[in-house]
This record gives structure tokens, C-alpha cells and sequence, in this order.
């Protein structure tokens, strides 16, 4: 066997790992009545923000809605398609990024003045938050899997009504959402095709 192959069997996570984030794991419109404790979103906060972001940027910024006074506060903002699956999901989390997020680099990345990188520079600050924020939200998303959660990630919601509603007086601006829970096959549609390794990778 190639000394590649082997490295990698050798650190590689089982198949039923796989099977949790990727292979069997879906996108779920409806929910069981059972709750996510804030122990389970603390653990899954701690989880997430290990991934990397670029000079450990951490630009993501969550709300967690637990509460139906939350759902309640969000509900006139979500497309009709995405309110009853919404309103009926444990939790609701808005995945934002935050366009002073250079401001905590001095604590971050102490070891180089990685705030002087992007202050006066709007365009950087606003392409290095959102691509950094959306890879956050993906680890989010494995995060909650990997703790036995479903996740609903969707857009289909008016994002500057969010944005006055929940991050008024900041610079944080919404992204997309995601509901968590213990997913029903009430509403699970059969998986969607994928496409071939030929029509979206290129080996050179």
C-alpha cells in the first residue's frame, strides 16, 4: 500500500463519522418536540470555532433563538416557504459576520499587527468577513452533526430586517440561517442528485 494511504488510514475518523456529517446526513423541514439544551449550544460553540479562518479571523457571529418571543421577533423577516419549519425548529440560529472584526486581531493573532492588514481597506474587511463568517457557518453546521443534532441550513429571509432587528447599532450583518433539532422524516424529500467528480474537480 502507498505510505499516502496509509498515513491517511491510519488518521483518518471511521465510516459511521462519515456517515454522520456527510453521507446520511440531511436537511430537515420539520422537527421533533424535543428541546437543545444551552449545554449542547455552549459545547457546540466550543466545536465550531476551532476551524481555521484566515489569521484566525473568527469574523462569525451567532444568534441563537430558543425562545418563541425570538421566533416571534423573527417571524415577519422569513419567506413564507421557511416560516412553519422556522417557527416549529428548537432553535434557529442566525449565522452573521461582523465588519469590525479586525478590531480583536491584537487578541487573535498576537503574534503579527494584523489589524493594520485591513483598517482604512473596506473592501478587504468586507470580502475576508463574509468568506471567513460563511466557512464559520459550515463548521456549524458538522459541529451540530457530529453532537447528534439535524440542521436546516436555508436562506429565503429579508436579511436587512434581520440585521435592523437583532444587530441594530453594530456592524454585523446577516448571512443565512440555520434551524437545529432532532430532525422528523415528516417532510424529508428523497437526497437530491450530486454531481460526478468529473463535473465539479479538476486533478492537475
Amino acid at each position: 500500500m502507498p505510505e499516502d494511504l496509509k498515513l491517511a488510514k491510519r488518521h483518518r475518523v471511521d465510516e459511521r463519522c462519515l456517515d454522520i456529517a456527510f453521507r446520511q446526513a440531511r436537511t430537515f423541514s420539520a422537527w421533533q418536540p424535543k428541546p437543545v439544551s444551552e449545554r449542547t449550544l455552549h459545547e457546540l460553540a466550543d466545536l465550531l470555532k476551532m476551524g481555521p479562518t484566515s489569521a484566525n479571523c473568527s469574523p462569525a457571529r451567532f444568534v441563537f433563538i430558543t425562545t418563541a418571543a425570538g421566533r416571534e421577533r423573527l417571524r415577519p423577516f422569513l419567506d413564507p416557504g421557511n416560516v412553519d419549519k422556522t417557527m416549529s425548529a428548537p432553535v434557529t440560529v442566525i449565522v452573521g459576520y461582523d465588519l469590525d472584526f479586525h478590531e480583536r486581531l491584537p487578541q487573535l493573532f498576537p503574534h503579527a499587527d494584523a489589524k493594520s492588514w485591513f483598517v482604512g481597506n473596506e473592501q478587504k474587511i468586507a470580502d475576508t468577513a463574509f468568506r471567513n463568517g460563511t466557512l464559520q457557518g459550515g463548521y456549524l453546521i458538522l459541529a451540530a452533526r457530529m453532537l447528534g443534532l439535524d440542521c436546516g441550513p436555508m436562506s429565503g429571509f429579508n436579511q436587512a430586517g434581520v440585521d435592523a432587528e437583532f444587530f441594530a447599532d453594530t456592524k454585523i450583518k446577516s448571512n443565512f440561517l440555520v434551524n437545529l433539532g432532532y430532525g422528523s422524516s415528516e417532510k424529508l424529500f428523497p437526497r437530491s442528485p450530486r454531481l460526478s467528480f468529473d463535473a465539479f474537480c479538476q486533478i492537475i
